[in-house]
């Protein structure tokens, strides 16, 4: 009888325990659940987990834009317009552009890049908010790529300006001719992919008709100067300046360096004609697209913007 309870009492007590196990487990994961949902909800609420993203070397959380509608990023491909982007001059040399057009002025920087000059120019124009035209030698594009990089990121127009400044390349043939120009886009290409380069300047200005019609063949319009200061020969910073400022008038397209020697000088000048143009004529990069039609009604004399 005794051996029966004791049976009984043991087989009570261990259904009690695996009941109170039960209860014990089934509380366990009630509240794991709640904890769950808990951190769920809180991640769902907290808006910089989920519509912010920290950016690299940034302070502050940047906006995440979703995919389909992001933006090209700056460095991305430009696409280039075809064609040259203006007709020839009928006034200039060989009918390369001796005019912008449109009233406005062009300033063009020559011979670069060049490690010693080209920033400090960009700094110039960077200061006034002024852009230009920079006609690049092939052998310095392809020596300093990052400067072209400069250039074009600051939002300049570029222009070929040969393979090794030839200013006799009027009497070389057809090919050589191709060579020298083709050798300069192409490192341009390669340094800087994507740049336009619409233009084309022949060095010391020595244009034929040939190298006119290899340049438009090429996509390129002749670009020649109608101010020129001749920094080239080093002359005091007040001679640049007075030559420029005594010699432009709309549609100007000024002529200085940033290259091929000592252009101390040069930067000097730029200090003072920067903004002494700025605030006299509307100052503008050679375009890299054609500008389009405008209705003859609304055509006005004053400088248009580019």
């Amino acid at each position: 009888m005794s051996t029966r309870w004791t049976t009984r009492r043991r087989y009570t007590a261990a259904v009690v325990a695996m009941v109170m196990m039960g209860a014990v487990l089934i509380v366990l994961g009630v509240v794991g659940i709640g904890r769950k949902h808990d951190r769920d909800t809180a991640s769902r609420s907290t808006p910089d987990t989920q519509s912010r993203v920290i950016h690299p070397g940034a302070g502050e959380p940047v906006p995440v834009v979703p995919s389909e509608s992001t933006s090209p990023s700056p460095s991305a491909t430009p696409s280039v317009p075809a064609g040259p982007p203006l007709p020839p001059d009928p006034t200039g040399p060989n009918g390369a552009l001796t005019d912008t057009g449109n009233g406005n002025v062009a300033l063009t920087f020559d011979d670069g890049p060049n490690p010693d000059w080209t920033m400090q120019v960009l700094a110039l124009l960077r200061q006034y908010h002024i852009h230009a035209t920079f006609c690049l030698i092939g052998e310095q594009v392809q020596e300093f790529p990052d400067l072209v990089r400069a250039i074009v990121a600051d939002g300049h127009t570029i222009c070929n300006h040969s393979w090794d400044h030839d200013e006799q390349m009027a009497d070389k043939s057809e090919s050589y001719i191709r060579s020298e120009l083709q050798r300069t886009t192409d490192a341009i290409e390669a340094a800087a992919p994507g740049t336009p380069v619409r233009y084309y300047r022949q060095p010391g200005g020595n244009w034929s008709d040939q190298i006119v019609e290899i340049a438009k063949e090429m996509g390129m319009t002749s670009l020649d100067w109608s101010v020129d200061p001749q920094d080239w020969t080093v002359p005091p910073a007040s001679t640049i300046e007075s030559t420029v400022q005594s010699q432009t008038t709309n549609g100007s397209i000024v002529l200085m360096h940033d290259g091929g020697g000592d252009r101390s000088h040069t930067i000097t000048a730029l200090g003072v004609l920067l903004p002494d143009l700025e605030q006299r004529f509307h100052l503008q990069p050679m375009p890299t697209v054609a500008p389009a039609p405008t209705p003859a009604a609304s055509q006005s004399s004053s400088a248009a913007p580019y």
